[in-house]
């Protein structure tokens, strides 16, 4: 670890890349899913309505590797894979979950903003 202070602000600050992973539509939405405990690959696209296995394959890995997820292999014929949040995958919970609490309420408005803005700009 270093002690040097991230500065999202600033362009090279590699604190950006993991703003990249945690806004991310499929890392909130994998992450909530595994809110409640581990969960095997088939259980998670079914949660995850609409994700591609191409995605949700990308997504556990990129979670994987920044520490969020841990991928478990048990040694059983066949062998069953689960995923489950690390403590860190768990801190990063509460606020994609607030994330995903804001887009719930406030989907309405900015469906209806997106709409009114889009019948302003008709043709321009």
């Amino acid at each position: 670890m270093t002690n040097i202070p991230f500065d999202p602000y600033q362009r090279a600050c590699p604190s950006r890349t993991v703003l990249d992973r945690v806004a991310d539509r499929w890392a909130v939405l994998v992450v909530g899913a595994l809110a409640d405990g581990p969960l095997r690959y088939s259980a998670l696209a079914h949660r995850v309505d609409g994700v591609s296995q191409k995605m949700l394959t990308q997504t556990l890995r990129g979670l994987e590797r920044d520490g969020l997820v841990a991928r478990t292999v048990h040694a059983e014929v066949p062998p069953r894979v689960e995923y489950a949040l690390t403590p860190a995958g768990r801190a990063a919970h509460e606020p994609m979950q607030a994330l995903e609490a804001w887009a719930r309420q406030h989907a309405a408005t900015v469906l209806g903003a997106r709409a009114e803005y889009d019948a302003r700009h008709v043709g321009v």
